[in-house]
């Protein structure tokens, strides 16, 4: 009955990558009290989240090329298994020293999933846009628990036991997929990691007409995506006006709806095209920006509900690259590209953020306007021209 197995690797991979996720969100909601229990700056702690996220970005490339080596499943298991064992460390740090080094550990430790995951599920689906739309909602599931969580735990007991939070999720979904999921063979057993980093075909990959187009597509959504996912909030109250509640409950609303739609969004990738279903996101972003600046204040729910959607983008775009590449280089090649794009897409943060505190929110939002505008003129004219990229 493969049907029912096949369904079983997406649930446990999309399970699988929402506890890695969690497990990066549950500190944010409680940095103030990161920052007093060590006697550190706000600077300090933000550093350290900075050197998670570029470990996370950074781990993709080489989780590929393991996956290839030693097999999905093992990468995989390795990649939850740090996430839990770095998180309840995290949750005994004696010293901010070692409460750094173990969030970096972790960050480079939960990287290693999302690109040895994808390659597994287009092994196991030929419609693998729905397959990748259901796996990035893990993402946007762990965005909506993670600080409902880590709030009542640090409230109830404290911040360690918040942080902890990560390994009791990560701890049984490592236990869940190591019984369910079957051994998975490795496509390049005896490739050495020197051979696959040598660095002339990386460059022959990255400069493929297609894969460099696609990877162009990525940076612009990447960009969006995480200037949405950090300054949203402050956007609304700085901007708009509104009070922290309410600015909290469209935010965690823009998660409901981004997990909702991403299955959606990969489903039409499916039926009618990547290009014509990443258009369509990244056109609903143009709106759902230009509401966010421009609009009246009645119209910010729909603007939530656009953007929500148009950070959908991933799972079109994601599926692309796989539509193009050879099936023995999937792996390693979908970690490089998305080490590419996951880090020059982390600028957004502090492009919009420095562009908050120069212009103004209006201008800072009103520059993914024009990103997500560009990633949309991009698209259609790649299908109107019959470019072929």
């Amino acid at each position: 009955m493969h049907w029912r197995y096949r369904y079983t690797v997406l649930g446990l991979c999309t399970l699988a990558f929402a506890s890695t996720m969690l497990a990066r969100l549950v500190i944010s909601p409680v940095v103030p009290d990161v920052t007093a229990g060590f006697d550190v700056s706000t600077g300090a702690v933000g550093l350290a989240l900075s050197g998670m996220w570029a470990a996370y970005a950074l781990s993709q490339f080489p989780s590929g090329i393991l996956g290839d080596r030693f097999g999905e499943r093992r990468i995989i298991l390795t990649a939850v298994g740090i996430t839990g064992a770095a998180s309840l460390a995290l949750s005994f740090a004696p010293t901010f020293a070692v409460f750094a080094v173990l969030t970096v550990t972790l960050g480079a430790g939960a990287g290693l999933h999302y690109s040895v995951a994808t390659s597994l599920l287009t092994k196991e689906f030929d419609d693998i846009g729905r397959a990748i739309g259901v796996h990035v909602a893990g993402g946007p599931l762990a965005g909506l628990i993670a600080p409902i969580a880590a709030t009542a735990v640090a409230a109830r007991y404290d911040w360690r036991a918040a942080i902890a939070v990560g390994a009791a999720v990560a701890i049984p979904v490592f236990g869940l997929f190591a019984w369910r999921i079957d051994p998975t063979p490795p496509e390049r057993p005896d490739e050495s990691m020197r051979d696959r980093m040598a660095v002339k075909p990386l460059v022959e990959l990255l400069t493929r007409p297609q894969i460099a187009f696609t990877a162009a597509v990525s940076v612009l959504g990447a960009f969006s995506w995480q200037a949405t996912a950090s300054f949203l909030p402050a956007f609304l109250v700085g901007f708009r006006g509104l009070a922290e509640t309410s600015a909290g409950l469209l935010f965690a609303a823009y998660f409901v709806v981004n997990g909702l739609v991403q299955p959606l969004t990969g489903l039409v990738s499916d039926k009618i095209g990547r290009d014509g279903a990443a258009a369509g996101a990244m056109g609903l972003g143009v709106v759902g920006y230009g509401l966010l600046v421009v609009g009246p204040r009645v119209a910010l729910i729909p603007a939530i509900v656009c953007v929500a959607a148009a950070m959908t983008w991933g799972a079109p775009v994601q599926s692309r690259f796989f539509d193009v590449f050879e099936a023995d280089e999937r792996g390693a090649a979908f970690g490089l590209v998305r080490t590419a794009y996951m880090v020059l897409g982390a600028t957004g943060s502090v492009a919009v953020g420095t562009l908050s505190d120069v212009a103004g929110w209006g201008a800072a939002y009103g520059l993914l306007v024009g990103v997500t505008g560009l990633a949309f003129a991009l698209l259609v004219g790649n299908r109107v021209l019959g470019l072929g990229l």
